[in-house]
């Protein structure tokens, strides 16, 4: 069973930016309801791409850098990553359908 790594600034470049394949980061903090919402949907979904695409969390109060260097000004924010490029962003609790689809087009 796979399951969303929990990314930090101090790991991000490692784990998503130099992923081999693409990289899907959920933007998140503890105190917000629709990042609860779709938490069960972005772990789904870790498991059933496990090995095509790797599935990370970020806590947004615990790692400031990243957050702001793409820009994060509402949670939960989701950007896929292919080849360390962003080819995705998704901002607030939207529908497994359309996480799904940002990442088969990373596919």
């Amino acid at each position: 069973m796979s399951e969303p790594i929990h990314v930090s600034d101090a790991d991000f470049e490692t784990e998503i930016l130099n992923a081999d394949i693409p990289a899907m980061v959920d933007f998140w903090a503890a105190w917000c309801g629709p990042c609860r919402a779709i938490a069960p949907v972005v772990e789904e979904l870790a498991q059933e791409y496990a090995g095509k695409v790797k599935i990370g969390k970020m806590n947004v109060d615990e790692n400031a850098k990243t957050p702001a260097r793409y820009g994060i000004r509402a949670i939960p924010t989701l950007i896929v990553f292919k080849s360390g490029q962003v080819v995705e962003q998704i901002t607030g609790a939207v529908s497994r359908s359309i996480i799904e689809n940002a990442l088969k087009k990373a596919l």
